[in-house]
């Protein structure tokens, strides 16, 4: 099995007026996009995004996989020209992918269920979370007008490699391209003043995901995975994967009996105990506030959170290598 400094890490960063694919190397990033267009890597099969990853995962073609990790041995023993520090100010992040679609869990958590004092479901409750919404890793969460309830929501996210329909539990897992962060951000007030979902959860810029995807291939277990939220420096949610109602697998399957699955498309997996909204005082996210998002080993997402017209929905750039 590797060890922890083999993992590969997957990220998107903008350099220029592009989207540019990274792989993580320690305290590092090595731009796998620019590698691919240097003489040296040509015809090497280095992917120019992780979109080309995910479609070579479905293609069951393992080729570009493989030469990341070439390139990260590369620059791991000194041979490659260009290293970015990982956690340099300067990076702008930009969501690993743009997802197909984004299929988010509610109450799939024992201890999320038993803070609100409610049964757990007898099958997996589905909401969707609008395009408008995807936002990224150290980019602001814009409070909305009229809502003063926006709670956090720390989730496991699963990307979707392979196209899929009707895929038994047992096999569910092969569909798993990685995993990744996400934050359910969601204004309460919304959601139970309209008696649906969907308004409430798709603000703009209310589905932070990454910065980071590990591979399927890295997690060994993703019902073994510690899970945490903290805002301000203050731990408000610590919990594990193995909370969860319906595995993983499970959730593939069930979403999958009639709803086509294509690579790409993003599975938020629920939320653990500890959300603001069933605290004793509320806790609710107010301008000037920071929001982590924490699992084992994938990574941490963090976002400002500021007042309504201080940003606004996340502009993706218009180079996107494909």
């Amino acid at each position: 099995m590797r060890g922890e400094r083999d993992v590969v890490h997957l990220a998107t960063i903008l350099r220029g007026d592009e989207a540019h694919l990274v792989v993580r190397l320690d305290a590092y990033m090595v731009d796998v996009t620019r590698a691919a267009r240097l003489p040296r890597w040509s015809g090497q099969g280095l992917p120019l995004s992780l979109k080309r990853l995910v479609d070579a995962f479905a293609a069951g073609d393992p080729g570009p996989m493989e030469a990341v990790r070439r390139l990260v041995e590369a620059a791991r023993a000194g041979e490659h020209d260009e290293l970015i520090e990982a956690d340099a100010p300067s990076i702008v992040w930009l969501p690993p992918l743009v997802p197909s679609k984004m299929i988010a869990i509610g109450l799939n958590y024992w201890d999320h269920c038993r803070e609100q004092h409610v049964e757990p479901p007898r099958q997996p409750v589905l909401f969707p979370k609008w395009p408008n919404a995807l936002n990224a890793h150290r980019r602001p969460i814009v409070l909305p007008e009229g809502s003063t309830q926006v709670d956090f929501e720390a989730e496991l996210a699963v990307i979707v490699g392979r196209r899929c329909k009707g895929l038994p539990a047992e096999r569910a897992l092969e569909a798993v391209f990685g995993y990744t962060t996400f934050n359910d951000v969601t204004a309460r007030d919304f959601q139970k003043g309209d008696g649906q979902w969907g308004r409430g959860k798709s603000q703009d810029t209310f589905a932070p995901v990454g910065p980071w995807v590990a591979t399927a291939d890295e997690i060994a277990d993703p019902q073994a995975l510690r899970i945490a939220c903290r805002v301000n420096g203050v731990t408000y949610q610590a919990s594990t994967t193995a909370e969860m109602i319906f595995p993983v697998r499970e959730l593939i399957a069930f979403i999958a009996r009639g709803i086509t699955l294509l690579p790409g498309d993003l599975i938020a997996t629920g939320t653990p105990h500890g959300v603001g909204v069933y605290r004793t005082p509320q806790v609710f996210l107010r301008s000037g506030d920071q929001v982590e998002v924490e699992i084992e080993r994938i990574g941490r997402l963090v976002n400002p959170v500021v007042a309504p017209g201080e940003a606004g929905m996340l502009e993706l750039p218009s180079r996107w290598p494909l």
